[in-house]
């Protein structure tokens, strides 16, 4: 059974606009010659990461909500601009909406049983709702009708 990782997406107000986001950090990358992939930066490097690394995805929780998740796909260490070092989360390209769940605030990330993990809103009931504009998303999730 894979392990996940949850995290805020700190200034994204919706999955669009982490889409958005990460595209255009992909075109800065290959602008300055450098391989594109997407990654998350952070302090503290996970150290469950074979369990992360099978089958596993961070789960982005956005506007206190639980709404898409990205497939795990490695680890390195990096450099922050400052030249301190921290522990880069590598990610697949692909952003998989799914079930919304409400998420209070935390700092940094926290691991996320597969048990606990929300199922993609593409597999199974409601699988529709992916297409959704976030609005609609946000409301129907405020009236528990999701």
């Amino acid at each position: 059974m894979s392990l996940n990782l949850v995290k805020l997406c700190v200034g994204a107000t919706s999955i669009e606009d982490l889409a958005l986001w990460q595209k255009g950090r992909l075109a800065e990358q290959k602008a300055r010659g450098e391989a594109a992939r997407i990654f998350h930066a952070t302090f503290q490097t996970p150290k469950r990461q074979a369990e992360l690394l099978d089958g596993g995805s961070l789960y982005w929780v956005i506007k206190g909500v639980i709404q898409v998740r990205q497939r795990l796909i490695g680890f390195e260490d990096g450099k922050r601009e400052d030249g301190s070092s921290c522990c880069l989360i590598l990610l697949d390209k692909a952003l998989v909406p799914v079930r919304p769940v409400p998420r209070r605030a935390f700092q940094g990330w926290r691991y996320l049983a597969a048990d606990d993990a929300p199922s993609d809103l593409s597999h199974g009931p409601g699988g529709d709702l992916a297409s959704f504009p976030p609005k609609l998303r946000q409301e129907l999730l405020e009236l528990c009708l999701i």
